[in-house]
């Protein structure tokens, strides 16, 4: 490719990476709220203790908002493959079409079909029908998340296809095209990893209203429920990335050796905890390592044979210098979560969890850390299966449309200032009802208006008549 096809590419890459990483915010938000709403409703049925319905109350309004604001940011994404990738959908499209429609079909529609009921109507219907849809959009939720990630994880470990006259990708069987062989691994690290990304919201809230008021019943409940599943969640996380990673050193090595930063094949390969790789240098510069370390993570043995990046011709190599440091802030934001979730439990069982302001404080800073790892292993995960769209059998540069850069670059920058705007206010609106604690001494739900939409736009009202 020339010079001005290389820019329009770059440009039309960085493209999709800012939707996708503004988009992967909210999903990974609400996979887990959907989930967390239908343990407060039903402790609620359960226990009768107004408690959990005001905290239901109270986490549906920002479900709503955020809920909202990932389908808009997604919609985006479904036209840029028609605008800046319409060689890839064309390759791609008997295959990931369909699995994209069965998202539509099952998971959107369970959700939308549900979801005003789950909003509006628990004062309209009865109470095991509300908590059905609410239980129906956290369905959803996951349905979401399994086609999508079936869909992206084809991309990166493509089975049970074949190719036409044409050089499209058919099915030729669609149960190994959807459970290929990353799909399991991917689905449950990035469900876990929703989960995680919603409880350290959830525990950063209660122990911000924590901070202000220590009698607060509800802040309590937040953060003790947080904490609960970060010292069960945390540590799960961390032996799927590790089933995970031995998964893709069998089908994606280059990934791999990008992301521990090694040039040279070796055994008893060191850890590398820190260093700059250089491509061009085919070296990692200012290392720190752990000698033998390397091995023992990747092939559990000391002196297993790691692959280096000099194994692959210098057209295949993925750029190790960004899947280097963005598994290092994936890996070192999970490892703190999991140090909070055990300290946790050590503050819990001396009964002195909501006594620490100092942990209450570190809650606080680690309440976004979630979604930081999220997006930093969106792009270990992308930047790691370059220079393909479709792993060793479509090559990005093969994938994107005959566009001019001109047009690319100005929808870039039309896209960064009005997802700053829209979403910024989205977010600040999201940060200022988080800010409002979950008063106690509220009445019973029977006697309060409808939850939901109604209650967000009411509120956006008053704050204009004001």
């Amino acid at each position: 490719m020339d010079t001005f096809d290389s820019t329009a590419l770059l440009l039309a890459r960085l493209q999709f990476s800012w939707t996708i990483a503004v988009h992967i915010i909210f999903p990974s938000f609400t996979i887990g709220l959907a989930s967390y709403l239908v343990v407060l409703e039903g402790l609620w049925l359960k226990t009768g203790k107004q408690v959990y319905i005001r905290l239901f109350k109270y986490w549906i309004k920002i479900f709503a908002v955020v809920f909202a604001m990932g389908v808009v940011s997604g919609i985006i994404m479904s036209y840029e493959f028609g605008t800046n990738w319409s060689v890839f959908s064309d390759k791609t499209g008997p295959i990931l079409g369909p699995l994209l429609a069965y998202e539509v079909l099952s998971a959107f529609f369970l959700e939308a079909g549900f979801l005003g009921i789950m909003l509006f109507g628990l004062t309209k219907v009865g109470k095991k029908l509300h908590f059905t849809a609410t239980l129906m959009v956290a369905i959803g939720t996951f349905f979401s998340a399994f086609w999508i990630l079936s869909a992206n994880s084809w991309m990166q470990t493509p089975a049970g296809y074949g190719i036409n006259d044409v050089g499209q990708f058919v099915p030729e069987d669609w149960l190994k095209i959807i459970f290929n062989p990353s799909f399991p691994y991917r689905l449950l690290h990035m469900v876990t990893a929703a989960y995680l990304t919603t409880a350290f919201v959830v525990g950063g809230v209660g122990a911000w209203h924590l901070l202000h008021d220590k009698t607060c019943e509800g802040a309590k409940l937040m953060f003790s429920m947080a904490m609960w599943m970060a010292a069960i969640v945390a540590p799960m996380q961390i032996f799927i990335g590790d089933m995970h990673g031995l998964n893709t050193i069998e089908h994606q090595p280059a990934k791999i050796t990008a992301m521990e930063g090694h040039f040279e094949t070796q055994k008893g390969a060191p850890l590398i905890l820190f260093g700059i790789p250089d491509m061009d240098a085919e070296e990692t510069k200012y290392a720190i390592e752990i000698p033998k370390l390397g091995s023992l993570i990747l092939t559990h043995h000391p002196d297993g044979e790691v692959m280096g990046l000099k194994a692959f011709s210098k057209e295949d190599r993925p750029n190790s210098l960004i899947v280097f440091w963005a598994f290092r802030i994936m890996v070192g934001l999970g490892t703190l979560m999991a140090l909070m979730g055990l300290y946790s439990v050590w503050l819990r069982w001396r009964k002195k969890l909501y006594m620490v302001p100092l942990f209450h404080k570190i809650a606080v800073v680690m309440a976004p850390s979630g979604f930081f790892a999220v997006i930093a292993g969106w792009i270990v995960t992308e930047v790691g299966r370059q220079p393909y769209t479709v792993y060793g059998l479509l090559r990005t540069n093969q994938s994107v449309s005959p566009v001019e850069v001109p047009a690319v670059a100005t929808s870039l920058a039309i896209f960064i200032v009005v997802y700053f705007i829209v979403f910024g206010f989205g977010i600040y609106y999201i940060l200022r009802m988080m800010a409002a604690p979950p008063t106690p001494g509220q009445p019973p739900i029977a006697s309060e208006h409808p939850i939901g939409l109604d209650s967000v736009l009411s509120a956006l009202a008053d704050k204009k008549e004001h």
